[in-house]
């Protein structure tokens, strides 16, 4: 696994070794980076359910501002806090060892917005559709903000309710693209 682009390109990043992470291949994860465009650079960057941290480093080494990482697997942190040394990037980082329930709702007591929020739990997890309705809920996506899915495929019944949503395949891989907007529309139609 390495970054693709940016300040840090070409170099390699560690990933726990097992099943208990599954790295985004760097060909899903240059499609949403070309997809995202220069849109990363100067952002607030979150990446929930962050595993091995590759996608939050490679949102630093193209420039976004800052990265907040969320995962609760200690191991997976001290990995991600390896990484973000050897890149250089550690200055613009913060990890939280947290769930992401929890996590979303102190940054958001914290005030903080970001523009872009990344998610990719376990593929087959029913919680995308609660992890969404909270980041709608609690404000933390910026009016010109995106969140971005990664998922599997087959897993995609919950991205109906997203009507505007961008969704992108790759194999067994799905990246799904929503703005604020349809977070809202999506939120006032399940209240209806």
């Amino acid at each position: 696994m390495r970054i693709i682009a940016g300040s840090a390109k070409g170099m390699k990043l560690k990933t726990v070794r097992g099943n208990s992470i599954r790295p985004t291949g760097d060909r899903v994860k240059e499609a949403l980076f070309n997809i995202c465009g220069s849109r990363t650079a100067g952002t607030v960057f979150i990446d929930l359910f962050a595993g091995s941290g590759a996608i939050g480093i490679e949102a630093l080494s193209r420039g976004a501002d800052c990265c907040v990482f969320v995962e609760h697997d200690r191991r997976h942190l001290a990995m991600i806090k390896d990484n973000l040394s050897k890149t250089g990037l550690a200055g613009r980082a913060r990890l939280m060892p947290d769930s992401v329930p929890a996590a979303l709702k102190r940054l958001s007591r914290e005030k903080l917005q970001a523009d872009l929020i990344f998610m990719d739990p376990p593929y087959l997890s029913p919680l995308i559709p609660a992890v969404l309705q909270i980041i709608h809920v609690t404000g933390l996506l910026k009016e010109s903000g995106l969140v971005i899915v990664e998922h599997a495929a087959e897993n995609r019944a919950w991205s109906e309710l997203y009507r505007n949503k961008r969704q992108k395949r790759y194999g067994g891989t799905c990246l799904t693209f929503i703005e604020h907007t349809d977070l809202a529309a999506a939120a006032a139609e399940e209240e209806s």
